[in-house]
């Protein structure tokens, strides 16, 4: 996706956030990150239940905001929209596909299977059957964190400036500044 995002005033913005307290600086900013990001995740939710990838949930539910915890004590915050867990380990098999694929006759791409060996054994177990080689038909890419991102850039940034908008006033306020 082939688009320009411009964003002015971080200076001034950077300048108002230095005059509050830092515990409320960080509070202020962790919520408009997470305003942000809330934004590309429901739109990344949203495309899975569109790309009909939601049988569970489990995939759908995975996705999810979250923070890198050290990043505080050097002054940087960094959030980030996650899908996965332990139940939807899958996720990244989704977005990026398995397997080779390329471009065949028309301009669909097609799948190239690829086959599967056991480590450390003589044979796999799969579905009652042993075999000493599966053959996978592979897994079309289906992008939905990506596409969410692309989709929702600008009202991820959008939700961020009006989050501050109405917290820095208060914060302000607060303050008696």
């Amino acid at each position: 996706m082939a688009s320009e995002i411009s964003i002015s005033g971080l200076k001034e913005l950077d300048e108002i956030l230095k005059t509050l307290p830092a515990k409320i600086e960080k509070n202020v900013m962790r919520g408009a990150i997470r305003a942000g990001l809330t934004e590309i995740r429901n739109e990344a939710k949203s495309q899975l239940t569109s790309g009909g990838h939601v049988k569970s949930g489990d995939l759908q539910r995975s996705v999810r905001v979250s923070f890198a915890r050290k990043s505080e004590k050097f002054g940087w915050m960094r959030g980030h929209v996650k899908a996965g867990d332990d139940k939807a380990w899958y996720a990244h098999l989704i977005e990026f596909g398995t397997g080779s694929f390329y471009a065949g006759k028309g301009s669909k791409s097609k799948r190239k299977p690829y086959e599967i060996r056991p480590k450390g054994r003589k044979s796999l177990f799969f579905a009652g059957l042993m075999k000493e080689i599966v053959t996978h038909p592979g897994i079309r890419p289906s992008p939905f964190m990506r596409t969410a991102f692309d989709s929702k850039a600008a009202a991820s940034i959008k939700a961020f400036a009006d989050y501050m908008t109405k917290r820095i006033p208060k914060e302000l306020k607060k303050a008696g500044r």
